[in-house]
């Protein structure tokens, strides 16, 4: 095929080699490629001045000799006459070298992908300004760059491939907010439909999915006491009360105003920020924010990983969203989908015609439950796409966390497969050592780089050091969901108060195993849908009872060693299920609905427990450490009593009372026990911090003992003791003065 029949059906893999300025020997050529001109002349950029005319050959092919006259071309622009009138623009093939040294380093670091490749706003050594794109695509035959400053015509502007499988054209003249996308030929000459930049910072919706150049400097933070903050911040010691939040269903703009169906990331860093900050959360999680094109995915089928969703708003609004959280002093989780991705046609699905991103062969590639890829974990080129995206979004965002979505899936090959439907590991076993490796280098990267981050894994087996060192044999994780303690303490929860003897281990179980990782107590978004009921629906009994005992529950899970995880709406006990497509239903705090006072004192009840926890260090310094627990009594089965003490630091070692040991005693009933003797681990005065029974929280107001001086009599194999009333249904916490 002639190059001008290449270049116009864009076939071109190599305009480098026709196109721009060459030399041989003596002699230099000019070659322009403008196939709806009429005459083509080319002018020197400094001074306008006009170097030559050049000769129509065929097809947009435009030539000139200019043997001897070097200095002269040297950045020039292009005049081409059109039917439409002059279009004047600086050639984009004179910049070769230029273009060739986005992916000179991009191997080296990982981080290099997303500062090399993509679309960077960039200025050549002279001041010519542009963008210069580079995109991987190993085994295509051509890819062009097209937008909304070439019509969007493949024609226009052929990329170079280069010999590590990246095809790069710097396009002078581009800016901040130009739309494009890569119009790829596969290695058959095929062309597939037209893919958004696996690099792109910002991305538009439906229809068109187009990718859009952001420049990344632009936005100024205003986070910096927060940041210098954070460098002393000890995660491990330190409160975590995390609020899981769907951006687009926490509230919804009312009344709809411009056909504006969500609330922005400006809306949100007001209303949102000042909430969580009001209720005493620490952190706020974010399900996915990277861009996906389906809404019932809540975001978990991710297309562009390098850009926040733009139903929302812009990178900038998103960069404005953190920085608003930070300054009000909280903490910002994203979550973060490495597990899987759509097959929608703009996305990464066969990028190039071939299996780029994602394993070949669908014994490894495809997921049965979610109808997705699976990333290749094994491939050098996937791997540091993978691990670029975790630090770019510390990077560029300043998140202080990711909570990393559906690990036991990448751990296990036979995930949700039946037998013939999965491929051993080289040791017959069912361990994806690729994906192992893949976690650890990825927390090795992030914890490195940026030490005071948090990496969090949603991994529902009892696989093996999580929460563990990468050096001590770990995934490197710094905390791990407890699916165990969810699981079991639901089912208990569930049950009527009367048959809850019989499961008392289900609560009792967790401590077992509480130390063999760091883990937060997670209530998230997928306990309250597909069926299983909200919170409150889950409670047994009548109406008021339910609500007692999620006040019971709520304050033995704050009682309970871990940091603590909660999704929106569950504490303002919202009856219907979560519903992406609505608001959570904030009417039910309305003082004109009639039963809204309920729900208005359990939303206070979270907060004082909130407020509770955050000011009390035995509530949470020791949560990973043995010394920072201690039961009291474990084995009272038959009145459905937990009572057990916990510590902060100072006072792991001391014999006398101290203001930081915190004793929780939790009734699963709705008896009431007058006098209740209870073995306490010092002697002192034993101050009432909280009971969620107390009238100001919906409970029934029974007379509970504010404060009360241990006796030396020995109980529950302690020296000293203590005698208290404890109300129906309630958890109590009290304080050593």
């Amino acid at each position: 095929m002639q190059i001008e029949q290449q270049l116009l059906s864009g076939r071109c893999a190599e305009p480098f080699s026709h196109l721009g300025w060459f030399e041989n020997g003596k002699q230099t050529t000019v070659n322009v490629w403008f196939p709806h001109a009429l005459s083509v002349k080319i002018r020197k950029t400094s001074t306008r001045r006009v170097i030559a005319e050049l000769s129509k050959l065929s097809g947009g092919m435009f030539s000139v000799d200019l043997s001897g006259k070097k200095a002269e071309y040297a950045e020039y622009e292009v005049v081409a006459t059109t039917t439409q009138g002059e279009h004047i623009y600086t050639d984009p093939y004179q910049f070769k070298d230029f273009a060739y040294h986005a992916v000179h380093f991009i191997d080296h670091a990982p981080e290099n992908l997303y500062k090399q490749a993509g679309a960077q706003i960039i200025s050549t050594e002279s001041g010519v300004q542009g963008v210069r794109f580079a995109v991987f695509a190993p085994n295509a035959s051509a890819v062009s760059l097209i937008g909304d400053f070439n019509f969007w015509d493949k024609a226009c502007h052929p990329m170079q491939r280069t010999d590590l499988g990246y095809w790069v054209l710097f396009l002078p003249g581009a800016k901040a907010g130009d739309l494009y996308k890569y119009a790829i030929a596969d290695a058959h000459g095929n062309q597939l439909p037209d893919k958004s930049d696996p690099l792109g910072f910002s991305q538009h919706q439906y229809p068109s999915h187009a990718s859009v150049v952001y420049d990344h400097d632009a936005y100024k933070w205003q986070d910096d006491k927060w940041q210098k903050r954070a460098k002393k911040h000890n995660p491990y010691e330190s409160a975590m009360s995390i609020y899981e939040v769907h951006l687009g269903s926490w509230k919804r703009p009312f009344p709809a105003q411009d056909n504006k169906q969500y609330l922005s990331y400006k809306d949100l860093a007001k209303d949102l920020v000042d909430y969580v900050s009001d209720m005493g959360y620490t952190h706020i999680e974010v399900m996915p924010v990277s861009e996906y094109p389906f809404d019932g995915s809540w975001g978990y089928q991710p297309v562009g990983l390098f850009a926040p969703t733009s139903r929302f708003g812009s990178p900038d609004e998103f960069k404005y969203f953190v920085d608003c959280c930070h300054q009000q002093n909280i903490g910002v989780i994203i979550d973060w989908v490495p597990a899987h991705f759509p097959e929608d046609g703009h996305g990464l699905a066969r990028f190039d015609g071939t299996h780029v991103y994602e394993y070949e062969d669908p014994r490894k590639g495809w997921h049965p439950d979610w109808n997705s890829c699976i990333y290749d974990f094994g491939k050098d080129t996937v791997r540091q796409f993978l691990v670029a995206n975790a630090l770019f979004w510390f990077d560029k965002f300043k998140v202080d966390g990711i909570r990393v979505d559906a690990v036991a899936s990448m751990l296990y090959l036979d995930y949700s497969r039946n037998d013939g439907e999965w491929i051993p590991n080289v040791d017959g076993g069912n361990h994806n050592y690729e994906a192992i490796s893949l976690l650890q280098w990825m927390n090795s990267e992030v914890y490195a780089k940026f030490p005071n981050a948090i990496t969090i894994a949603e991994e529902s087996t009892s696989f093996a050091g999580v929460s563990k060192p990468v050096s001590s044999g770990g995934l490197g994780f710094g905390f791990k969901w407890n699916m165990g303690w969810m699981h079991d303490s639901l089912h208990y929860i569930a049950k009527d108060p009367a048959y809850r003897r019989y499961h008392h281990g289900e609560l009792t179980f967790s401590m077992v195993y509480a130390y063999d990782e760091n883990f937060v107590l997670p209530i998230s978004h997928d306990e309250v849908v597909h069926g299983k009921g909200s919170m409150i629906q889950k409670m047994p009994g009548d109406d008021w009872q339910k609500f007692a005992n999620l006040r019971t529950y709520y304050g033995f899970m704050f009682g309970h060693p871990g940091k603590k995880l909660q999704f929106m709406g569950n504490e303002i006990a919202q009856f219907a299920e979560w519903n992406h497509d609505q608001s959570l239903d904030w009417h039910s705090l309305d003082a004109e609905i009639v039963g809204s006072k309920k729900h208005q004192q359990l939303q206070t009840l979270y907060k004082a427990l909130n407020h509770t926890y955050k000011n009390h260090p035995a509530l949470y310094e020791l949560d990973h450490e043995q010394s920072g627990f201690r039961w009291l009594d474990l084995h009272n089965n038959e009145q459905s009593i937990l009572s057990f003490a916990r510590f902060a630091k100072i006072s792991t070692n001391n014999t006398k009372a101290s203001s930081d040991v915190i004793v929780c005693v939790a009734n699963f009933t709705p008896s009431v026990h007058e006098t209740f003797r209870l073995g306490v681990p010092h002697k002192g005065e034993y101050e009432l911090l909280l009971n969620t029974d107390d009238s100001e929280f919906g409970g029934s107001g029974f007379e509970t003992i504010a404060s009360v001086k241990s006796e030396k009599l020995a109980w529950n194999d302690m020296d000293n003791s203590i005698e208290i009333s404890i109300p129906p249904l309630a958890t109590l916490f009290y304080k050593c003065k």
